[in-house]
């Protein structure tokens, strides 16, 4: 993982200063780096707060309507006379998602998965997908703006 977050932060330095935003928007949409990540790696590489935070929720949300609209577009073409579930895994997170629904996944999901694994999850279980990307899209940029004010200070206490 150090590899992958090093090579991004080089790639976004690489880049002239007024496209390094574009750098950060790709990191945005790379799943467990996401905006969280990619803000984090703008203000580190040295890209303003306030151009970092908001290209890194704009490439996790382009990401995120991909997913729910190739998962949604997926679901809708299986078979309604679907067996089962036995993967303890997707039980466990169908249950997480009647106790909490959208919202609540959406917020707390990216403790322990990428947004786009829970979303895809949310609108696998039919969920609209609709509320999947809306919800989705404020849950990371809480997450986006908590993670990069707290870089932010952090830079700032060690410049």
């Amino acid at each position: 993982m150090n590899d992958i977050i090093t090579t991004l932060q080089d790639f976004t330095l690489d880049l002239p200063p007024l496209l390094r935003w574009v750098g950060i928007l790709l990191a945005g949409m790379i799943p467990y780096v996401e905006a969280e990540g990619g803000a984090i790696l703008g203000i580190v590489a040295g890209v303003d707060p306030f151009v970092a935070i908001p290209a890194a929720i704009v490439g996790n949300a382009i990401a995120l309507a991909v997913v729910v609209w190739v998962i949604s577009a997926a679901r809708t073409r299986l078979s309604r006379n679907r067996a089962v579930e036995t993967d303890p895994k997707r039980q466990r997170m169908r249950r997480v998602f009647d106790r909490y629904g959208v919202p609540g996944v959406s917020l707390l999901g990216p403790l322990l998965l990428p947004s786009h694994v829970t979303a895809a999850a949310m609108v696998g279980f039919g969920a609209p997908r609709r509320s999947v990307f809306v919800w989705g899209v404020v849950a990371v940029s809480l997450w986006a703006v908590l993670f990069g004010v707290l870089a932010h200070l952090g830079v700032q206490a060690l410049s």
